[in-house]
This record gives structure tokens, sequence and C-alpha cells, in this order.
């Protein structure tokens, strides 16, 4: 197995069941829209569930279905962009991972039921909160920033142009 494959299965495999694990945890114990301080006000387990996709983006009555089908693509993306990273290449599989991890996650949720993915990650100050999130969105974002570093710290395919005047 090549080193980008064992941190690829290394990051993704432990983030879905992470996420797979408190979800269940947080359904189990907590009741819908109950907050729940961890660190004061500015950290707290509030569980909810989001039948769309992040900051209320919807598409209605599609939604389900339609995000699902976006989540499985975006994982075959990821799979591939894997494929086509250097074998050596441990800084883009990991980002690769966390966000092929994090669309799994929620596509799970989306599958298990058709109230939404459920999220409980409730941050900010007072009346002054963020999105209600969970560990598979929290793997997608740094997975999304880690690879746009990663691609832009990349060194260019490109030939350099011929600076010579015409």
């Amino acid at each position: 197995m090549t080193p980008k494959a064992r941190i690829f299965l290394a990051l993704m495999v432990p983030l879905v069941l992470a996420d797979c694990t408190t979800k269940q945890l947080v359904l189990a114990e907590l009741e819908p829209h109950m907050p729940h301080p961890v660190f004061g006000e500015y950290l707290r387990f509030t569980l909810a569930f989001n039948p769309d996709a992040a900051f209320g983006f919807t598409l209605g009555v599609n939604s389900r279905w339609a995000f699902g089908t976006l989540a499985v693509v975006a994982i075959a993306v990821m799979l591939r962009f894997l494929r086509d990273t250097a074998p050596a290449d441990r800084i883009r599989a990991a980002a690769l991972a966390l966000v092929a991890g994090g669309a799994a996650g929620n596509l799970l949720d989306r599958l298990r039921t058709g109230r939404g993915v459920v999220d409980f990650i409730d941050v900010g100050i007072g009346a002054h909160r963020f999105y209600v999130f969970n560990l598979a969105d929290v793997g997608v974002t740094a997975g999304a920033i880690l690879l746009a570093l990663a691609l832009w710290r990349a060194p260019s395919e490109d030939p350099p142009a011929d600076s010579t005047p015409c």
C-alpha cells in the first residue's frame, strides 16, 4: 500500500467512525434544541437535524436525495484525486481523506433517516451563535482548507513561458 493510501485510510476511517459514534451518543442522550453547556456559553451540545446543506442551503423536498447524490459524487471525485496524487504526497492525501470522510459521515445520516443530518456542536457567545455542525462538517472544512493550501503550494506542471521577447 502506498504512503498516500495509508494516510487516506488512517484519517478517513476514524473520521467516519468518530462522526457516527458521536451522533449516536448525541441521539441517545440529548433532546432536540436543548443546549447543554460544555465550555460555558462558548461551546454547547445542541441536537439539531439538518435536512438541507450547510448554512441552510435547500433544494426543498429534493434536498435529501440531491445532497446525498452530491456526497457520493464528492467521494468519487476525492478518490479520483487520490489516484492522481503522487505516492508520497501525504498532505494532499490527508486533505482528500478529510473531505471524503466528512462527506461519507453526512451521507450515512441522509441514508439512515429522512430527518436530516445530525448536528450538535454549537459555538458562539450568548445569542451570537454559529450554525450547529458535526464532526463530518469539521472534516470537510479542514480538508478543503488543507487541500487549497496543498494545491496553492504545489509546483506548477506547466512549463515556464519563454521570457524571450518577440
